[in-house]
């Protein structure tokens, strides 16, 4: 305190106004494009709005757009005239057996009930009815304007050691195959029946963004990618890449990390499932499913299931009382109406 040097006399007001002034003045730096920068990330603002395209054309996005797998479903491509026609699938034309009918009634002794429902569907059954609708993807597919990527190309990226056949993009598979190729996949890791439609919606909007149609020749590898994206977002402990390995045994996690990289690319980064858009795909599968003979399974109500559902119907009952009470509207009578006046105050 009492010296009279101190660290802040060499450095005075003129000396640093010396100094600033001896800069040069600043000039901006052109911006540099992104090629010269070498990043080919697409900006957020070049991105296409998906909300000002036609909803037939982003079912996925939007809850009143038509699913694509129930138009297909009700559809038969003629080859040799290039021509579509749709056709209602009746049940007691294409799939009617001779013999009695296996379809249950309820009755005053009996009711039956499905234990599917929008929260809680059917894991099997729902497993089948997404192979089914992935069944008509492929066989009412575009065939001329098909393109296809390398990266779900079996032929390049084999999920199997086994020698993929010439002729592997030829044939069309049937729903059984396609079937335990998902049953295996959602027994293994353990999958929910929820996981099952996530995946139809993920795949339905990687063909409407990329514009590709799904072939013999690029199922699996897009229903794995599906898969694999679903089981991350939909499941609070998802399955790793890693596992997926253990089931597919002749995979690599390398092969897994790019798959899963680019079906985010191609969809935009957009994994986001509205809860309308999970319940219109899980109303258009059961849908499907009964125009194709597979009905849920049926099973007469019980006695625990009974008092279960008068439970959870008490529960509601009580809760929703007071709000009853509060919007009950009753009648008065006239002599004793009385009717609030405001007369406006005059002050001196």
């Amino acid at each position: 305190m009492g010296n009279t040097t101190s660290c802040c006399v060499s450095a005075s007001p003129k000396h640093r106004r010396s100094n600033h002034s001896r800069l040069e003045p600043y000039r901006p730096e052109p911006e540099l494009s992104r090629e010269d920068t070498g990043c080919n990330l697409q900006h957020i603002s070049d991105r296409e709005n998906l909300d000002d395209l036609p909803m037939e054309y982003n079912p996925s996005d939007h809850p009143r757009a038509s699913t694509i797998f129930l138009s297909k479903s009700q559809t038969d491509v003629l080859m040799p005239n290039k021509r579509v026609r749709e056709k209602r699938k009746s049940l007691y034309i294409n799939h009617h057996h001779p013999g009695p009918l296996r379809r249950k009634y309820s009755s005053c002794s009996t009711i039956f009930l499905d234990d599917s429902t929008v929260s809680q569907p059917n894991l099997k059954y729902t497993i089948k009815c997404v192979s089914l609708a992935i069944y008509y993807h492929i066989k009412n597919r575009d065939i001329d304007g098909q393109m296809l990527l390398d990266i779900f190309d079996e032929k390049l990226h084999p999920l199997t050691k086994s020698e993929v056949p010439a002729d592997y993009d030829k044939y069309d598979p049937e729903q059984k195959q396609i079937y335990r190729f998902v049953r295996t996949l959602f027994s293994a890791a353990q999958l929910t029946a929820e996981c099952a439609i996530v995946t139809l919606v993920y795949l339905e909007r990687l063909l409407t963004y990329a514009e590709i149609d799904i072939s013999p020749a690029n199922w699996k590898r897009i229903v794995l990618g599906a898969i694999l994206l679903a089981s991350k977002v939909w499941d609070d402990q998802a399955v790793w890449n890693v596992d997926y390995c253990q089931i597919l045994k002749d995979i690599t996690v390398e092969d897994m990390n790019e798959l899963e990289r680019q079906f985010l690319e191609l969809l935009q980064f957009n994994i986001n499932v509205p809860s309308s858009v999970y319940a219109k795909y899980y109303f258009d599968l059961r849908s499907m499913a009964e125009a194709n003979n597979l009905s849920f399974p049926l099973e007469p109500l019980s006695r625990d299931k009974a008092q279960k559902l008068e439970a959870v119907s008490r529960l509601c009952d009580d809760k929703y009382k007071d709000l009853r009470k509060l919007a009950k509207k009753r009648s008065v009578s006239a002599d004793n109406l009385m009717v609030v006046r405001w007369c406006p105050a005059i002050i001196s």
